[in-house]
Protein backbone atom coordinates (compact mmCIF):
# COMPACT_ATOMS: atom_id res chain seq x y z
CA UNK A 1 0.00 0.00 0.00
CA UNK A 2 1.40 3.52 -0.82
CA UNK A 3 1.99 5.77 1.83
CA UNK A 4 -0.59 8.52 0.38
CA UNK A 5 -2.30 10.29 2.89
CA UNK A 6 -5.86 9.13 3.61
CA UNK A 7 -7.36 12.87 3.99
CA UNK A 8 -10.49 13.76 2.69
CA UNK A 9 -12.32 16.69 2.91
CA UNK A 10 -15.93 17.84 2.40
CA UNK A 11 -18.46 20.88 2.35
CA UNK A 12 -22.16 20.00 1.44
CA UNK A 13 -24.73 23.13 1.43
CA UNK A 14 -28.43 22.13 1.41
CA UNK A 15 -31.76 24.79 2.45
CA UNK A 16 -31.73 22.35 5.25
CA UNK A 17 -27.73 22.22 6.66
CA UNK A 18 -24.36 23.41 6.13
CA UNK A 19 -21.53 20.86 6.80
CA UNK A 20 -17.70 21.32 7.07
CA UNK A 21 -15.69 17.76 7.81
CA UNK A 22 -12.30 16.67 7.10
CA UNK A 23 -11.26 13.15 8.35
CA UNK A 24 -7.76 11.35 8.52
CA UNK A 25 -7.91 7.75 8.83
CA UNK A 26 -4.39 7.40 9.66
CA UNK A 27 -5.05 9.96 12.93
CA UNK A 28 -4.81 9.95 16.76
CA UNK A 29 -7.74 10.08 17.38
CA UNK A 30 -8.30 13.60 17.55
CA UNK A 31 -11.49 15.50 17.13
CA UNK A 32 -13.07 18.93 17.24
CA UNK A 33 -17.34 18.43 16.57
CA UNK A 34 -20.07 21.37 16.56
CA UNK A 35 -23.15 19.98 15.22
CA UNK A 36 -25.47 21.87 17.71
CA UNK A 37 -26.83 18.19 19.21
CA UNK A 38 -24.63 17.72 22.31
CA UNK A 39 -25.29 13.74 21.97
CA UNK A 40 -24.38 13.69 18.74
CA UNK A 41 -21.21 15.72 19.14
CA UNK A 42 -20.35 13.05 22.50
CA UNK A 43 -20.80 9.97 19.81
CA UNK A 44 -18.74 11.39 16.94
CA UNK A 45 -16.31 12.21 19.33
CA UNK A 46 -16.15 8.42 20.52
CA UNK A 47 -15.81 7.63 17.09
CA UNK A 48 -13.00 9.33 16.42
CA UNK A 49 -10.95 8.06 19.51
CA UNK A 50 -12.09 4.74 19.34
CA UNK A 51 -11.64 4.31 15.29
CA UNK A 52 -8.04 6.56 16.07
CA UNK A 53 -8.69 8.82 13.09
CA UNK A 54 -8.55 12.61 13.51
CA UNK A 55 -11.93 14.21 12.40
CA UNK A 56 -13.48 17.95 12.20
CA UNK A 57 -16.82 18.15 12.32
CA UNK A 58 -18.62 22.08 12.10
CA UNK A 59 -22.42 21.83 11.06
CA UNK A 60 -25.10 23.72 10.89
CA UNK A 61 -28.82 22.63 10.56
CA UNK A 62 -32.63 23.00 10.77
CA UNK A 63 -32.52 22.36 14.86
CA UNK A 64 -35.30 24.81 15.27
CA UNK A 65 -37.62 21.77 13.22
CA UNK A 66 -35.94 19.43 15.19
CA UNK A 67 -32.50 17.24 14.79
CA UNK A 68 -33.22 14.73 11.90
CA UNK A 69 -31.75 16.52 8.67
CA UNK A 70 -28.63 17.27 10.55
CA UNK A 71 -28.24 13.54 12.00
CA UNK A 72 -28.37 12.40 8.58
CA UNK A 73 -26.65 15.06 6.80
CA UNK A 74 -23.50 14.43 9.20
CA UNK A 75 -23.83 10.69 8.56
CA UNK A 76 -23.94 11.59 4.40
CA UNK A 77 -20.95 13.72 4.75
CA UNK A 78 -18.53 11.20 6.84
CA UNK A 79 -19.73 8.41 4.96
CA UNK A 80 -18.64 10.44 1.54
CA UNK A 81 -15.21 11.54 3.51
CA UNK A 82 -14.47 8.23 4.33
CA UNK A 83 -15.10 6.41 0.63
CA UNK A 84 -12.94 9.55 -0.83
CA UNK A 85 -10.17 8.72 2.24
CA UNK A 86 -9.78 5.45 1.15
CA UNK A 87 -9.34 5.76 -2.76
CA UNK A 88 -9.28 2.29 -4.53
CA UNK A 89 -8.99 0.74 -1.53
CA UNK A 90 -6.07 -1.11 -1.78
CA UNK A 91 -4.15 -2.71 0.60
CA UNK A 92 -6.45 -2.32 3.58
CA UNK A 93 -7.89 -5.46 5.73
CA UNK A 94 -11.05 -4.52 4.31
CA UNK A 95 -13.03 -6.37 7.21
CA UNK A 96 -13.62 -5.17 10.66
CA UNK A 97 -15.76 -6.41 13.61
CA UNK A 98 -15.98 -5.22 17.28
CA UNK A 99 -17.63 -6.42 20.41
CA UNK A 100 -17.64 -3.60 23.00
CA UNK A 101 -19.13 -3.45 26.39
CA UNK A 102 -20.66 -0.32 27.91
CA UNK A 103 -21.61 -1.66 31.45
CA UNK A 104 -25.02 -3.63 31.21
CA UNK A 105 -24.86 -2.71 27.25
CA UNK A 106 -22.90 -4.71 24.68
CA UNK A 107 -22.82 -3.78 21.32
CA UNK A 108 -21.25 -5.66 18.14
CA UNK A 109 -20.44 -4.09 14.28
CA UNK A 110 -19.26 -5.99 11.65
CA UNK A 111 -17.95 -3.87 8.24
CA UNK A 112 -17.11 -5.03 5.13
CA UNK A 113 -16.04 -2.42 3.03
CA UNK A 114 -17.60 -3.74 -0.16
CA UNK A 115 -18.77 -1.19 -2.30
CA UNK A 116 -22.04 -2.30 -2.00
CA UNK A 117 -23.66 -0.30 0.76
CA UNK A 118 -26.12 -2.24 3.39
CA UNK A 119 -26.89 -1.57 6.82
CA UNK A 120 -28.65 -4.22 9.03
CA UNK A 121 -29.68 -2.55 12.02
CA UNK A 122 -31.03 -4.90 15.00
CA UNK A 123 -30.76 -1.82 18.34
CA UNK A 124 -33.89 -1.66 20.58
CA UNK A 125 -33.74 1.75 22.61
CA UNK A 126 -35.72 1.75 26.16
CA UNK A 127 -36.71 5.31 25.77
CA UNK A 128 -37.07 7.87 22.79
CA UNK A 129 -34.39 10.01 23.63
CA UNK A 130 -31.27 10.31 25.23
CA UNK A 131 -30.75 13.99 26.32
CA UNK A 132 -32.75 15.98 23.58
CA UNK A 133 -31.46 13.27 20.85
CA UNK A 134 -34.15 10.73 19.19
CA UNK A 135 -33.05 7.82 19.55
CA UNK A 136 -34.80 6.47 16.01
CA UNK A 137 -32.14 9.45 14.79
CA UNK A 138 -29.23 6.67 15.04
CA UNK A 139 -30.32 4.47 12.74
CA UNK A 140 -30.73 6.67 10.02
CA UNK A 141 -27.30 8.43 10.86
CA UNK A 142 -25.79 4.81 10.37
CA UNK A 143 -27.81 4.29 7.42
CA UNK A 144 -26.19 7.37 5.52
CA UNK A 145 -23.27 6.73 6.79
CA UNK A 146 -22.97 3.16 5.00
CA UNK A 147 -24.76 4.28 1.87
CA UNK A 148 -22.54 7.01 1.09
CA UNK A 149 -19.38 5.53 2.45
CA UNK A 150 -20.30 2.13 0.23
CA UNK A 151 -19.79 -0.45 2.98
CA UNK A 152 -21.81 -2.71 4.49
CA UNK A 153 -22.54 -2.87 8.23
CA UNK A 154 -23.67 -4.65 10.65
CA UNK A 155 -24.81 -3.13 14.13
CA UNK A 156 -26.36 -5.72 16.93
CA UNK A 157 -27.20 -4.87 20.27
CA UNK A 158 -26.45 -8.13 22.45
CA UNK A 159 -27.82 -6.43 25.99
CA UNK A 160 -28.31 -3.63 27.11
CA UNK A 161 -31.29 -1.59 29.35
CA UNK A 162 -29.82 2.01 29.56
CA UNK A 163 -30.18 4.36 26.19
CA UNK A 164 -27.11 6.16 26.58
CA UNK A 165 -24.85 2.92 27.11
CA UNK A 166 -26.50 1.27 24.42
CA UNK A 167 -26.06 4.59 22.09
CA UNK A 168 -22.53 4.78 23.12
CA UNK A 169 -21.70 1.28 23.12
CA UNK A 170 -22.77 1.49 19.19
CA UNK A 171 -20.67 4.17 18.52
CA UNK A 172 -17.72 3.03 19.71
CA UNK A 173 -18.26 -1.03 18.43
CA UNK A 174 -18.50 0.66 14.76
CA UNK A 175 -15.17 2.88 15.56
CA UNK A 176 -13.54 -0.21 16.62
CA UNK A 177 -14.84 -2.42 13.62
CA UNK A 178 -14.04 0.67 11.05
CA UNK A 179 -10.83 0.78 12.73
CA UNK A 180 -9.78 -2.78 11.74
CA UNK A 181 -11.12 -2.32 8.36
CA UNK A 182 -9.25 0.56 6.75
CA UNK A 183 -6.19 -0.71 8.27
CA UNK A 184 -3.20 -1.30 5.77
CA UNK A 185 -2.45 -4.95 5.77
CA UNK A 186 1.52 -5.39 5.20
CA UNK A 187 0.55 -8.64 3.87
CA UNK A 188 -1.65 -7.47 0.75
CA UNK A 189 1.54 -5.37 -0.77
CA UNK A 190 -0.92 -2.89 -2.17
CA UNK A 191 -3.53 -4.98 -3.57
CA UNK A 192 -7.13 -4.44 -3.89
CA UNK A 193 -8.93 -7.34 -1.04
CA UNK A 194 -10.94 -8.67 -4.08
CA UNK A 195 -10.80 -11.51 -5.98
CA UNK A 196 -12.77 -8.72 -8.30
CA UNK A 197 -9.90 -6.63 -8.73
CA UNK A 198 -11.74 -3.32 -7.41
CA UNK A 199 -14.30 -2.91 -4.54
CA UNK A 200 -16.98 -0.88 -6.11
CA UNK A 201 -20.74 -1.39 -6.29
Amino acid sequence: MDAQPRIAEIARTTSETDIRLRIDLDGQGESHVETGIGFLDHMLTALARHGMLDLRVVAKGDLHIDFHHTTEDVGIVLGQAVKRALGEKRGIRRYGHAVVPMDEALAEAAIDISGRPFLAWSVTFPRDKVGEMDTELFEEFFRAFAMNAGLTLHIIQRAGTNAHHIAEGVFKAVARALRAAVEPDPRAQGRIPSTKGVLEA
